[in-house]
């Protein structure tokens, strides 16, 4: 092979690696054609999480008169703790009992017994147990806290881990931001949201690029939602890249040097 040959042949191998390796814009970008969308993305928002079977909640009832609100709360834990701070020995402090869901969805309240949360929202059982307790105490004020919303992303994210979740709206974008966002290897049309509803295991494959996203009912996470975002093409690729390819590629460029020197 003469040296114009070979570098005729470098110059289309070096065209068609720089053309493999292009990836077009919907591949990458979010919500493409969002506009589109229009009023639809306030209309499918649905901020109601559910309560569901080994939920840990916290209740605190407070009234008035407080002495009359007492009964409803459960006692306070002393939680042992030893430090020093700005100068004084501590030596522990409170923390509210929680109420475990169980597997029926009921939990065990003071004073009123076994009551059913599972498939309410915050809301709905506040204005629950606020009417059960004005039987007993007048203009009772019910605050409730979900203590264990978590989600997990897994993947091709930046920094994938277990996430504590104060709030108790979570959209899946916000979710991936918790984690990093994907990585550049990361399929964005193909994420994976795996949920355990009922005892049943759901899941369902999102588009990211795809506005119509949140049409999806997982959209919105549930907690112990499970995200799960797959290594596209490339990636998958280099795992399985041979060590030796170096080595091979190495000897290959010397062999195509020795060509040209020949051949001059």
């Amino acid at each position: 092979m003469k040296y114009p040959q070979i570098f005729k042949f470098i110059q289309i191998f070096t065209c068609l690696l720089l053309l493999s390796s292009c990836v077009s814009r919907k591949e990458i970008v979010y919500f493409q054609g969002l506009e589109q969308a229009g009023e639809r993305l306030e209309e499918n928002i649905d901020k109601s999480l559910k309560l569901k079977s080994n939920d840990l909640l916290t209740v605190v009832v407070s009234a008035p008169e407080q002495a009359a609100a007492m009964p409803f709360n459960l006692p306070v834990m002393g939680m042992p703790e030893q430090g020093v701070n700005n100068g004084l020995m501590v030596t522990g402090r409170q923390q509210l009992q929680t109420y475990l869901v169980d597997g029926e969805g009921n939990i065990e309240f003071p004073v009123l017994g076994t009551v059913n949360v599972a498939g309410l929202t915050r809301q709905e059982l506040q204005h629950k147990l606020k009417d059960s307790i004005s039987e007993y105490v007048q203009d009772p004020i019910v605050n409730i806290r979900l203590v264990n919303f978590q989600v997990s992303v897994l993947g091709e994210v930046n920094r994938p881990g277990t996430f504590d979740v104060r709030d108790e709206y979570l959209t899946l974008p916000k979710a991936l931001g918790l984690a990093g966002d994907l990585s550049i290897y990361g399929k964005r049309k193909n994420v994976l949201v795996m949920r355990e509803d009922g005892g049943k295991k759901t899941y369902e494959y999102l588009d990211l690029t795809n506005p119509e996203i949140v049409d999806s009912s997982f959209f919105t996470l549930q907690q112990n939602d499970v995200v799960y975002v797959e290594p596209n093409g490339a990636q998958l690729q280099s795992a399985s890249y041979n060590r030796n390819a170096g080595v091979y590629i190495s000897i290959a460029s010397v062999l195509i040097s020795l060509a040209v020197l020949i051949t001059n």
